[in-house]
């Protein structure tokens, strides 16, 4: 596992250990952020520790015409009970993602550096937001990179505070991406939850391809 000084490179990600952790220190400047990301590496880590880069293999990913609605949720859809809007308000996402409860969590790894650096994103287009609506209430939500020059979006971080929100506000994410042409969505690493929505693990050779 390298150190990053305030001038290296990242190492080629082959490098990364058994459970994908590449790297640690450098800093979350923008420049260093998208470098990251076109090259299939993501910082996650908490307020103890120094930055830490990951770079997994094999890589959740989500093709978007492989997505899954299940009936429940189709039902959720045709009723109209929530409203999706986009880039709206990516600070309120981000802050409801960063103290959303995770199982297996005591804290957050969306850090106030995290926000700060993302909301930086935001400002220069690559970070997008999705806001989840209710009765003019924001009920769910998520955030991720947009590499719209290769069309990959990498999610980052999803919340809900009410039952299908944040469910909601991906599909209608997904379906917006598939029109806009994105071939991939990064999605890091293997939850249930994601891959009852179709998404699956492939190599991370292959994932790399995809940003090319």
């Amino acid at each position: 596992m390298k150190f990053l000084g305030p001038q290296d490179d990242f190492p080629p990600v082959e490098k990364a250990n058994s459970i994908g952790l590449l790297a640690f220190g450098g800093d979350l400047s923008p420049e260093r952020l998208l470098s990251a990301y076109t090259h299939g590496i993501f910082p996650w880590y908490d307020s103890s520790q120094p930055i830490l880069w990951w770079s997994p293999d094999p890589r959740m990913v989500l093709f978007p015409e492989k997505l899954k609605v299940s009936k429940s949720m189709k039902q959720v859809l045709k009723k109209g009970i929530f409203e999706v809007t986009f880039d709206q308000d990516f600070e309120q996402v981000i802050q409801n993602c960063a103290v959303a409860p995770r199982e297996g969590q005591m804290g957050t790894w969306i850090t106030p550096q995290m926000q700060e650096a993302y909301v930086e994103l935001h400002r220069l287009g690559f970070a997008k937001s999705v806001e989840v609506w209710q009765e003019n209430e924001l009920v769910g939500g998520l955030y991720g990179i947009y590499l719209k020059d290769i069309k990959v979006f990498c999610g980052e971080s999803m919340f809900a505070k009410k039952s299908n929100a944040s469910k909601f506000g991906f599909i209608k994410l997904v379906q917006k991406l598939q029109q806009e042409g994105v071939k991939l969505i990064d999605c890091q690493v293997y939850t249930d939850h994601l891959a009852s929505l179709g998404a699956e693990e492939i190599p991370r050779s292959e994932f790399l391809e995809y940003l090319k």
